[in-house]
């Protein structure tokens, strides 16, 4: 069990059937009436913030959310498998589990998937990927303004923004947060 006076960044607990983080809280100390804890949390499935004031006694259960590294292999349409690299097993995971920036990994990239009880509810692709560019305008000399870009489409079926600069077959550093072009690998 947990209370909301032991409250502090980056604690998980369960209220009402689901689960938040904590992202800030502040005891406060009224010079009138009882203390009580201000505190802004998250939505660890839906990413939902909201912001509530709780008694320090209040109590909580404590939710333990479970990380894992996992190979993702291949998807069969709907389905998209990951195995997990000790014991061998394979995990089905529907697409609505994975973000938008899934569109940057491919296959045999390890992801971090996290869930609690046994519920997947996130899949993370590494922060930054090396893919190979499979389609693109060839740059125009001459047409050197500043910040030219043009689409590029990836091994993945991914398009991003490129420099001018960039033809088929180059590999490309990609942040998978935002979806950028970084550098050349």
């Amino acid at each position: 069990m947990l209370t909301a006076g032991d409250f502090k960044n980056g604690v998980t607990f369960e209220m009402d059937g689901k689960v938040y983080q904590v992202i800030e809280f502040q005891h406060v100390k009224p010079g009138k009436g009882a203390a009580f804890v201000r505190t802004k949390y998250r939505d660890v499935v839906t990413g939902a913030i909201r912001e509530a004031s709780f008694n320090p006694t209040a109590k909580f259960e404590n939710a333990v959310i479970e990380r894992r590294d996992l190979e993702y292999l291949y998807n069969d349409g709907e389905l998209y498998y990951f195995m997990d690299p000790e014991t061998y097993e394979q995990i089905p995971l529907n697409s609505d589990k994975l973000g938008d920036n899934f569109k940057f990994v491919k296959e045999n990239t390890v992801c971090r998937i996290s869930s609690f009880k046994g519920n997947v509810f996130s899949v993370e692709p590494p922060t930054f990927v090396e893919l190979a560019v499979t389609e693109t305008e060839p740059g125009v000399r001459g047409d050197t303004a500043t910040n030219v870009t043009k689409p590029a489409t990836l091994e993945t079926g991914a398009v991003i923004k490129v420099p001018i600069f960039i033809n088929e077959g180059d590999v490309l550093r990609i942040d998978t947060r935002t979806g950028e072009y970084l550098e050349r690998a």
